[in-house]
C-alpha cells in the first residue's frame, strides 16, 4: 500500500492523479481507479478537522462528500456479538479445543455471513451504529501464559503454534477469499505482550526478554499478518519496555511493518492512546498523547483522544502529512470492503438478513461444541446407559443461559441449557434438577437458604441412579476489568484456582452418597480438580460451549458422539506454585518451560475408544536447516466404537548450548476412524521454521545443528512415537 508522507497534492501526483482530473472528476467515485487511489482523493477533499473526526471509532458523516456515518466498533469473538439475534459458537477457548482448522474455517465464515447480512439490513435501515459494521475487533490471538487471566477464555490457549493455526483459519474465514473486496475486516489483538492481570493493564510495564518476545508472544501476530493478510491490528494497553503499545514505534513500525511487510491499519485498545497521559503519564496532555500515537503508527483511536490532533497539528506536534498517511489506510480499507460502491459489485450485498440463526448456523454450533469437549476422565461411567431411569442433574451451571455464552456474545434465539439436552437426550427417563450450592459464596443473587437447597440435591442424589453435577465457572465470574471480588475472584482474574468452595463441598457429598457422579464442568480456563480427578469417577470438560452446549454435553454423556477435544492449555494441581502473575517471562508457564506434574496436560484428552500407532518414518534421518522433512505414520481405531483422535507432532531438542522449550507442538491432525479403521497420517517440517529459536545476540532467528527428536503423541505427554534427525550446519 502507498503511503502518504507528503503533502496531499504531491501523494496524489505520487498515484497518477493529474490535477485537471482531481478538479473535475470526483475520483474517489470512480470504481475503475485502484482502491487506493480512491482514499488519497477522498483524503485530499477534507479538512483538517474532518480529517481527523474520521479518526476515531465514531466516525461522522461528512455530508458535503457524500460519506455516511461509520462506527468501527465491532465483535464477533465467536460469533457476532452485541447486535441482535446471532448463532453463538462455543468460546474462544473451546474453539481452540477442537484441534480442528477446517471446522474453524467454518466456523468463522458463517459468522462473517451472518455480519454481512447484518450489515446489509442496516444500511437499508440507514442504521450506522456502533456494532452495525464490517469491521471486526477479533480474534484475540494473546497467548494464554497463566490460568489466573480472566480473558484467557477469548484466547486460543497457550500455545503460538496452535494460536497461529486456528487464527489464520479464523482470519481467512472472516476475510473472504475474493480477489478485489474484502468480505469482512478481522483484527489481530491485543499487540502485544498482554495477558493480565485486568486489574493493572492500565499501567503496568511489560519487559520481556528477546527471546519469549520472539518464540513465545509475536509469532501468531506475524502469521495472521503474513499468512492470513489480516487487515488491521490492534494495540494493547499497557507499556511494553517503557512506551505505550498503542504508541510503540518498534511494535507498529519496526517490527509490524518494516519486518513483517504489514499493509493494513492499526487501531488502539478502547481508551488506551488516553491511557498514554492519564495513567501511563508519558506525557502530559492529550495533544501529546494523541500526536505521538499517530506519529509512532496507531491510525485508528478507539475513544476521543485523537479529537486533540486538530489542536496537536497547530502546534506543530504533528503533521498534516501524518494525518494523511493514516487515514489513507482507514479510508482504503473502507473502499477495500465495498462501503462506497454500488451493491452489485460487491460480492455477498445480497445475503439476506434470514441467514442469521438459520438452522444450518444452528446445526454447526452443535458440531463444534461436539467436537469441543474433553473427557477428562472416565472410569467406565460413560458412555451412559440409554435405559437409565433416574438421573439427579445438580449444580449452579446446570439450568443457566449464562454458562453456555462466555463473554463477548451475541443473542441465541433459542439456547440449549445442559439441563434442556439431558432432558431432551433421555426422555423416557426421570431427571430431577436441584440448583444445590451457589456459584461461589457471597455472589449477588444467590441462593437465600443454602443449607436448605444442599439438602434438596443430596435428596436427589440419594433417589437416582446416576448424579450428574454441572458446576465451575460463568462469565459473571472471570473475564475483562470486571467488578467482581468474591473469594478466589477479583477484577475479573482469579486468585485460586480450584473450584469455588461452595461448589467442592457439595461435590465432595454427592460422591459420598455412594451413586456414580459425573462431573461436568463450564470453564474458560483451567481449573484444579485435584479431589474430583482422585474421586469422581467421570469428568467432562464443556467449556461455554455455545448455543447448543446443552445438546453437545447430552451427546457426548449418552454416547451419541465421542467426546474428543483436547486441552490447548495446560491444568495446573492445586499446590502448585506458579510465577508470580505480573511476571512476563516464559520460564515456569505452559507445557513449553513448566517442569513439574501437571493435573492434566497440554494436548489431554480421552475417548470412548482406543487408537494405536505405528509405522512412523521420516523421509531422512539428516538435513539442512531449509530441507523439508516428510513425517508419515499409521493409527488405527482399535476399539469397538467410531471415534476421533487429535494426533500430535511434537518436536524436542536433545542437543541444547542454550535454553530452549522442554518440547514443541509443531504438528496437529484430527481424525475421525471407523471401529478397526486405519489411516495414514502425514506431516511435513523443516528445521528453518521448526526447529529454529531466537539468537537475541544476532538478533535473529536461527537453528543449532545437532540431534532433534521427532514425536508423535496423543498429548504432550503422551508420546506414542519418535524418531531422531540431526540437522547439519
Amino acid at each position: 500500500m502507498i503511503k502518504l508522507r507528503r503533502t496531499t497534492t504531491a501523494a496524489i501526483i505520487m498515484l497518477g492523479i493529474s490535477a485537471a482530473a482531481w478538479s473535475q472528476t470526483p475520483i474517489y467515485q470512480d470504481t475503475s481507479r485502484s482502491f487506493e487511489q480512491r482514499a488519497a482523493d477522498l483524503v485530499s477533499r477534507m479538512t483538517l478537522e474532518e480529517k481527523v473526526s474520521q479518526m476515531q471509532n465514531v466516525a461522522p458523516a461528512i455530508p458535503r462528500l457524500g460519506l455516511p456515518a461509520y462506527d468501527w466498533w465491532n465483535e464477533g469473538l465467536h460469533g457476532v456479538a452485541r447486535a441482535g439475534q446471532a448463532t453463538v459458537f462455543p468460546q474462544a477457548i473451546g474453539l481452540a479445543a477442537t484441534f480442528d482448522t477446517t471446522l474453524m474455517h467454518q466456523v468463522a465464515t458463517t459468522i462473517s455471513d451472518e455480519a454481512r447480512a447484518k450489515y446489509n439490513q442496516f444500511q437499508r435501515q440507514g442504521m450506522h451504529a456502533r456494532y452495525e459494521g464490517l469491521t471486526f475487533w477479533s480474534p484475540n490471538i494473546n497467548i494464554f501464559r497463566d490460568p489466573r487471566w480472566g480473558r484467557g477464555q477469548e484466547t486460543y490457549g497457550e500455545d503460538p503454534f496452535l494460536t497461529s493455526r486456528m487464527g489464520v483459519a479464523f482470519v481467512e474465514g472472516m476475510q473472504g477469499d475474493d480477489p478485489k473486496y474484502r468480505k469482512l475486516d478481522a483484527t489481530a489483538k491485543h499487540f502485544v505482550v498482554h495477558s493480565g492481570p485486568e486489574s493493572e493493564r492500565h499501567r503496568f510495564d511489560v519487559h520481556p526478554s528477546e527471546r519469549d518476545l520472539y518464540e513465545t508472544y509475536l509469532p501468531a501476530f506475524q502469521a495472521l499478518v503474513q499468512e492470513a493478510k489480516v487487515d488491521a491490528v490492534m494495540g494493547a494497553y499497557n507499556r511494553v519496555d517503557g512506551e505505550s503499545a498503542s504508541a510503540n514505534p518498534r511494535l507498529l513500525q519496526d517490527i509490524l511493518r518494516k519486518q513483517w511487510g504489514f499493509n493494513g491499519y492499526t487501531v488502539s485498545d478502547c481508551d488506551a492512546v488516553e491511557d498514554i497521559y492519564k495513567q501511563h503519564k508519558i506525557v502530559p496532555t492529550a495533544e501529546l498523547a494523541a500526536a505521538l500515537a499517530v506519529k509512532s503508527g496507531m491510525d485508528l483511536n478507539c475513544g476521543t483522544t485523537y479529537a486533540a490532533l486538530t489542536q496537536a497539528v497547530h502546534d506543530g506536534l504533528v503533521s498534516e502529512s501524518d494525518i494523511d498517511t493514516a487515514l489513507m489506510q482507514l479510508m482504503t480499507a473502507r473502499f477495500r470492503l465495498g462501503m462506497f460502491d454500488p451493491p452489485a459489485r460487491v460480492p455477498w450485498s445480497t445475503l439476506p438478513y434470514s441467514v442469521n440463526q438459520s438452522p444450518p448456523h444452528d446445526e454447526l454450533a452443535r458440531r463444534v461444541a461436539d467436537e469441543s469437549i474433553v473427557l477428562l476422565k472416565n472410569n467406565n461411567v460413560l458412555p451412559l446407559s440409554p435405559d437409565v431411569h433416574r438421573i439427579a442433574v445438580i449444580g449452579p451451571t446446570a439450568d443457566n443461559v449464562a454458562p453456555l455464552l462466555g463473554n463477548y456474545h451475541g443473542t441465541p434465539k433459542a439456547p440449549v441449557t445442559i439441563l434442556e439436552g439431558i432432558r431432551d437426550a433421555a426422555p423416557h427417563a426421570q431427571v430431577t434438577y436441584a440448583h444445590g450450592a451457589d456459584l461461589v459464596e457471597g455472589i449477588k443473587g444467590g441462593l437465600g437458604n443454602p443449607a436448605k437447597a444442599r439438602d434438596e440435591a443430596l435428596h436427589a442424589a440419594q433417589q437416582a441412579d446416576v448424579v450428574i453435577f454441572v458446576g465451575g465457572l460463568t462469565a459473571d465470574l472471570e473475564g475483562e476489568e470486571m467488578q467482581v471480588n468474591y473469594p478466589g475472584f477479583t477484577g475479573g482474574d482469579r486468585t485460586d484456582l480450584r473450584l469455588p468452595a461452595s461448589q467442592e463441598k457439595l461435590l465432595e457429598a454427592l460422591q459420598a452418597t455412594g451413586k456414580p457422579v459425573v462431573l461436568v464442568l463450564t470453564t474458560g480456563s483451567a481449573l484444579a480438580i485435584d479431589w474430583a480427578k482422585q474421586h469422581v469417577p467421570a469428568i467432562l470438560l464443556s467449556w461455554y460451549p455455545g448455543q447448543r452446549g446443552g445438546t453437545a454435553v447430552a451427546d457426548a454423556l449418552f454416547g451419541h458422539t465421542d467426546p474428543a477435544g483436547r486441552l490447548p492449555i495446560t491444568f495446573y494441581k492445586a499446590d502448585e506454585t506458579l510465577p508470580p502473575f505480573d511476571d512476563y517471562h516464559m520460564e515456569g508457564r505452559t507445557y513449553r518451560y513448566f517442569k513439574g506434574e501437571p493435573l492434566y496436560p497440554f494436548g489431554y484428552g480421552l475417548s470412548y475408544t482406543h487408537f494405536a500407532y505405528s509405522d512412523l518414518l521420516l523421509d531422512r534421518d539428516k538435513a539442512a536447516p531449509g530441507d523439508r522433512i516428510k513425517v508419515t505414520l499409521k493409527v488405527k481405531n482399535t476399539g469397538e466404537r467410531d471415534g476421533d483422535e487429535v494426533v500430535q507432532l511434537y518436536v524436542k531438542p536433545l542437543h541444547e548450548p542454550h535454553a530452549r522449550v522442554n518440547e514443541e507442538l509443531r504438528g496437529f491432525q484430527r481424525l475421525h476412524l471407523r471401529a478397526g479403521e486405519t489411516q495414514a497420517v502425514a506431516f511435513e517440517i523443516s528445521p528453518q521454521t521448526d526447529l529454529k529459536y531466537y539468537d537475541e545476540g544476532r538478533h535473529a532467528y536461527a537453528v543449532d545443528p545437532g540431534r532433534y527428536r521427532v514425536q508423535i503423541g496423543a498429548s504432550s505427554a503422551d508420546i506414542r512415537l519418535a524418531k531422531d534427525v540431526v540437522v547439519e550446519p
